[in-house]
């Protein structure tokens, strides 16, 4: 499994960047998973993580960005119980659930902070 990029690309968001982080993490394990899991859970997981990336691309050249940003909040929520499922399912140990725990805290921290800011821009943009 490859490491975490140290630091963002050049001017790559590091909220991008954390996510490509979990992407390079998650993909090969989920591609060694058994079939019957693979192919349901495994997928969706891949899936949803690959969606919340074009989510933030999207939003980083938005206007409307709170708008795009929100229901990434419910994706990266999805993305957590499809994780507990993994680990439940004991496809993952504890050690690897516990460090991708980490990973996806981190994005979710990093997406609060980003919608809270827009949140701000938006309450200071509007008229008095």
């Amino acid at each position: 499994m490859s490491a975490p990029s140290p630091t963002p690309s050049r001017g790559e968001l590091p909220i991008i960047q954390a996510t490509m982080d979990l992407i390079q993490w998650f993909v090969p394990l989920l591609n060694r998973m058994p079939r019957d899991h693979r192919f349901g859970l495994g997928d969706r997981l891949v899936q949803g993580l690959y969606d919340l990336l074009e989510g933030m691309v999207a939003a980083r050249y938005s206007t409307a960005k709170l708008e795009r940003l929100e229901p990434l909040n419910a994706r990266l929520d999805l993305l957590r119980l499809q994780i507990r499922l993994l680990h439940n399912f004991q496809l993952i140990d504890d050690r690897r659930y516990e460090h991708v725990a980490r990973l996806v805290e981190e994005v979710g921290r990093q997406l609060g902070g980003w919608i809270s800011q827009q949140r701000r821009q938006g309450q200071t943009a509007a008229p008095a």
